[in-house]
């Protein structure tokens, strides 16, 4: 959430920021509820003011035996008054606030000014990608072909966008989930921040204000799903419950920055992305990921955000992964995101990279709304720390591009080499024909 001092003393600068954004969230509707509980206030200490004055005039009288009848009936009616505008102050405070809420972040001053992802700008690229003999086959036949990934028993038991994970796909999520947990928690002493990741095992359900806290609510309610009955909603993403670990706290400057790793089941209704990646493993309304949250200090966080988004990176690397980083432009930014760098991995089936992590920095944005603060070396106010979080990386993603970047012409598919002893020291999946139980074989040579 936005500080409306920001918006009161930078107003021409945050509108402009606003219309690069392609928002269509009027902040003049802002200004002037702001001006309008401006003068309430004014009108509610002037009243205060009164009700002092009045209250020492009655007791002096008191004192000295004078009448005070008037000016207690007086006093009766400033407090009526008061009393009055404390209520109006509560509602029209409410209703800033809820208006607060569908203002997005601000672009720092570095990001791309652009109407949509045309306007993204590639930062750099690793790794090349793989020349084939053959026109490649896109994942969900590979995984068909393996007996693997079952699309078809997934609709039965829960409609569309959902998947089955069979034999050794179960345990190829299970090793990518296990591998990426062990290369965060043991990463990061050697990096700048000096510090690795915590690790953190979190609820799958929350309650509406830690989406509020992280920017889902209200903007992205539809979105999510919801269970009323219990007032709780299933997580999107680690983040939210992972930020709002620290909510309403006070912390200490020399903990900073505080940095956590979680793997979560994440669940999205992709309202808004009718008829968008309706096959296969990159759309799905359930899916795996592991998520990396820092909370860290103003002065580092964009320092902070380079290495952030090299630990995403480096799980790319690790399984030999083509992919290339995109800075986001303003009309492609994320709600909450002062600034985003996209990790795109290829996918030789569409001949396109595709994104499989996002790593933003949110400066004070969730912050603001969670509560979270730290207290500064030296002594000081308590200051909004800065959230930042990125996938490190997104688990159903990553299966997608191993099977398309490491499909061999027999139909095997050669397992990274980091993930082989989490796999049994398996070097392949096999395809699954004449296996008794059609789930695909393996190769340990």
């Amino acid at each position: 959430m936005l500080d409306i001092r920001r918006i009161l003393s930078d107003t021409e600068a945050c509108r402009k920021a606003l219309l690069d954004r392609k928002t269509d969230i009027p902040i003049d509707a802002v200004l002037e509820e702001e001006k309008e509980l401006s003068s309430l206030r004014k009108r509610w200490e002037s009243l205060r003011e009164t009700r002092n004055r009045l209250s020492e005039e009655i007791g002096r009288k008191k004192r000295v035996g004078e009448e005070t009848a008037p000016l207690m009936e007086e006093s009766r009616s400033v407090n009526a008054e008061i009393a009055l505008i404390e209520q109006d102050l509560l509602k029209r405070e409410e209703a800033l606030r809820e208006r607060l809420l569908l203002i997005p972040n601000i672009p720092h001053p570095s990001v791309p000014v652009g109407p949509d992802e045309t306007a993204n700008r590639e930062v750099h690229r690793k790794g090349s990608p793989r020349e084939f003999p053959v026109s490649p086959l896109p994942h969900w036949e590979i995984g068909n072909r393996l007996g693997i990934l079952d699309f078809d028993r997934a609709a039965v038991l829960s409609g569309s966008r959902f998947s089955v994970l069979t034999g050794e796909g179960a345990r190829l999520e299970r090793a990518l989930t296990s591998w990426m947990l062990d290369t965060h928690t043991a990463s990061g002493r050697t990096r700048r921040s000096g510090k690795a990741y915590t690790e953190v095992s979190v609820p799958l359900l929350v309650r509406p204000e830690m989406m509020e806290g992280t920017g889902q609510f209200p903007k992205f309610r539809e979105e999510s799903f919801q269970i009323p009955e219990d007032n709780l909603v299933l997580i999107p993403t680690a983040e939210v419950p992972v930020t709002n670990l620290n909510r309403d706290s006070i912390l200490e400057a020399e903990d900073l920055p505080l940095k956590y790793v979680a793997s979560t089941t994440c669940f999205r209704r992709e309202a808004g992305a009718a008829g968008k990646d309706t096959r296969g493993l990159i759309r799905q309304h359930q899916f795996q990921k592991v998520e990396l949250v820092w909370l860290t200090s103003p002065d580092t966080s964009y320092d902070d955000l380079e290495e952030l988004t090299q630990d995403a990176e480096q799980i790319l690397e690790g399984l030999g992964l083509p992919f290339r980083r995109i800075a986001l432009c303003t009309g492609d930014l994320g709600f909450s995101s002062a600034k985003t760098y996209d990790l795109e991995v290829w996918m030789p089936a569409q001949g396109v990279y595709r994104e499989i992590s996002s790593c933003s920095n949110f400066e004070d944005f969730q912050a603001r709304r969670a509560g979270i603060r730290y207290r500064p070396r030296g002594g000081g106010k308590p200051r909004l720390v800065h959230t930042m979080n990125g996938s490190g990386v997104a688990i159903g993603r990553t299966i997608a591009a191993i099977l398309e970047n490491f499909q061999e012409q027999d139909g095997s598919v050669v397992i990274p080499e980091v993930l082989r002893p989490y796999m049994g020291g398996e070097s392949r999946l096999l395809p699954a024909n004449n296996h008794p139980e059609g789930r695909g074989r393996v190769d340990r040579k």
